[in-house]
């Protein structure tokens, strides 16, 4: 992931960052947008994602909930990720980095 190397499109605050993915003959800027509830070295968590052509950015209020969901997922532990990917309630994407040894 770019963020974890430092190259974030954009620090919405509060853990949440917006990272622009190319589309197929549109480059980056006529591609996607990702929100990313996001801290270095711990985790990422895919949010949201929408194209430029259909919405210009998010509103205040989704920013705001955002930043709040951020507060929360964040801080919960291992075990809690562990279950919640259990129960299917978020889904696992691995890198392809193998760094489990």
């Amino acid at each position: 992931m770019r963020a974890q190397s430092g190259l974030i499109d954009a620090d919405l605050g509060g853990g949440v960052i917006k990272q622009r993915v190319a589309r197929p003959g549109k480059g980056k800027s006529g591609g996607y947008r990702t929100l990313i509830l996001f801290r270095r070295d711990d985790r990422a968590i895919f949010a949201f994602g929408f194209t430029k052509a259909r919405q210009a950015n998010i509103s205040k209020a989704d920013l705001a909930l955002l930043r709040e969901a951020a507060a929360e997922a964040l801080e919960w532990s291992d075990e809690e990720l562990d279950r919640l990917v259990a129960s299917g309630t978020l889904v696992e994407i691995e890198d392809g980095n193998d760094d489990e040894g």
